[in-house]
């Protein structure tokens, strides 16, 4: 073997980032297993879903396509950080959605230029203005999804409050 497992992993790191990944730093993993076709089973923390294309592209529409799922990430990331956010605050919500619209090139590599993130909350007396807060919380400090999409484009939000 010309390099250990260890020097290999240096290596591949300071080769592909200019810089070793800090050792202190959490790590996430996905895999995705071709299933054929255009399928893959992705497995994540050990929960296994699809991802496929649609017919009009050789798939068999199994599941989302990937860049939708960039969408489900802010959305869920961003979610999570708002009701946690509130329930410290001991803000009651009756419901609460993240949608999140992404604008694509028409050109290839097809990619997101711009995002859009709603937040829908459902109650009786919604204080507007601890809810700002989570939300600007989760998009500012806690959301690493959200961070790092708006390095590279504009990632903007809106707030809808449904009171009975």
């Amino acid at each position: 073997m010309l390099f250990g497992e260890s020097t290999l992993n240096n290596y591949l790191c300071l080769k592909l980032n200019n810089k070793k990944i800090n050792s202190k730093m959490g790590k996430a993993k996905s895999t995705v297993s071709w299933k054929g076709k255009m399928a893959f089973e992705a497995e994540i923390e050990g929960k296994k879903f699809m991802i496929d294309a649609d017919e009009r592209v050789g798939g068999e529409n199994q599941g989302p396509t990937p860049k939708p799922l960039m969408l489900t990430s802010l959305a869920g990331c961003t979610g999570m950080d708002v009701v946690s956010i509130l329930k410290k605050m001991r803000v009651e919500l009756d419901n609460f959605q993240v949608s999140v619209e992404g604008e694509l090139t028409e050109e290839h590599p097809k990619h997101f230029v711009k995002m859009m993130v709603t937040y829908e909350f459902w109650g009786k007396n919604l204080p507007y203005d601890k809810i700002k807060k989570a939300v600007d919380l989760s998009e500012e400090r806690y959301c690493g999804v959200s961070v790092v999409y708006k390095k590279v484009m504009p990632v903007e939000s809106e707030i809808i409050l449904h009171e009975d």
